[in-house]
């Protein structure tokens, strides 16, 4: 074999690599995750060109079925409802726990911060995490209200086109548990369409 056609193999070959493994997300259009919950149906845009790992994560556990049954564990009225996690706050699941919702995440690696401009007004669906700054795994927040003070904070991933009544008329949780929600809502099913 020549040196150039030597070349134009390998070239080849690692293009072809490269679109096998492309992730899921990588579909013509721009993903939405979409929510269906007691009380209807939450439509988010997904934001890859400012959040792409964190738009990925989200994409990956959306299709493996992650957030089907998971809880909104904290609603604190006026400012955001905060649902994900997928170990511990599934309520179509034996395991599910109250007390242990909110503080676990998927068995994938944590995702680094990707701070953007991007202002945290109504509507608007963040990652949530830990003290870390990179420390995303499943959990995220929709804003109920505007919190442009935790602008520059969180990643900001998404935002709700339709649908916000539904977050809304989510159970709330009592000021003084920090938004707790003892008898919490869930997200019945979630699924990412292409548009």
């Amino acid at each position: 074999m020549t040196p150039i056609s030597r070349r134009l193999f390998t070239a080849l070959a690692l293009g072809a690599a490269l679109i096998a493994a492309a992730p899921a997300m990588a579909q013509p259009g721009t993903p939405h995750l979409v929510l269906t919950l007691e009380d209807g149906v939450v439509d988010i845009e997904l934001l890859p060109d400012i959040a792409p790992r964190h738009v990925e994560r989200i994409v990956t556990l959306t299709e493996q079925g992650a957030y089907d049954g998971v809880v909104f564990h904290r609603v604190i009225d006026g400012f955001m409802a905060q649902t994900g996690d997928v170990r511990n706050g599934n309520a179509n699941s034996s395991g599910y726990n109250l007390q242990l919702a909110g503080t676990g995440g998927s068995d994938l690696p944590d995702v680094e911060a990707e701070f953007s401009a991007e202002s945290f007004q109504r509507g608007v669906v963040g990652a949530a995490r830990s003290q870390d700054p990179n420390s995303f795994n499943s959990q995220f927040f929709i804003t109920t209200a505007d919190a442009s003070f935790l602008d520059g904070q969180y990643t900001v991933f998404g935002k709700v086109v339709s649908g916000m009544e539904a977050v809304d008329a989510l159970e709330k949780g009592p000021q003084e548990l920090n938004g707790a929600v003892a008898n919490p809502d869930r997200i019945v099913s979630a699924r990412i369409e292409y548009r």
